[in-house]
């Protein structure tokens, strides 16, 4: 077996846990300090300006470029849904109307109109 006073692996693992330990009793001393809680509160906050202002100024470039906005982009996606939705629901309808009248449908489910013409008989003639 090895010795673990001399194993290499062994001092790092031990450095590095306390090193690890020292590190987390700063960390949470400098965080239960209310300079540090203000401070964190300021940088939010700067956090949240810049990020409207950004959307303020992207709004106005995508109007100045003609370009839909992301708001205007997820209404069109919703509205599309919703129409998409009402198409499903009709064709649904309409296949219910077809099966109950006997109108054949395409592999598609649209419905075909009755065929009036008929193939012309064995022996050459038309009927």
């Amino acid at each position: 077996m090895t010795d673990k006073t001399n194993d290499p692996v062994a001092m790092w693992q031990k450095m590095m846990g306390e090193m690890e330990k020292g590190f987390n009793s700063f960390a949470n001393q400098a965080m239960s300090s209310p300079e540090f809680s203000q401070a964190m509160n300021r940088a939010g906050g700067v956090a949240a300006g810049a990020q409207k202002q950004l959307g303020e100024v992207m709004e106005k470039y995508l109007v100045a470029m003609n370009l839909p906005s992301r708001e205007q982009v997820t209404g069109l996606a919703e509205r599309l849904q919703s129409i998409e939705a009402q198409v499903a629901e009709m064709r649904s309808m309409l296949g219910k109307l077809a099966a109950s009248s006997g109108i054949s449908q395409d592999s598609d489910g649209t419905p075909r109109p009755p065929r009036t013409k008929r193939p012309p008989s064995e022996d050459g003639e038309r009927p």
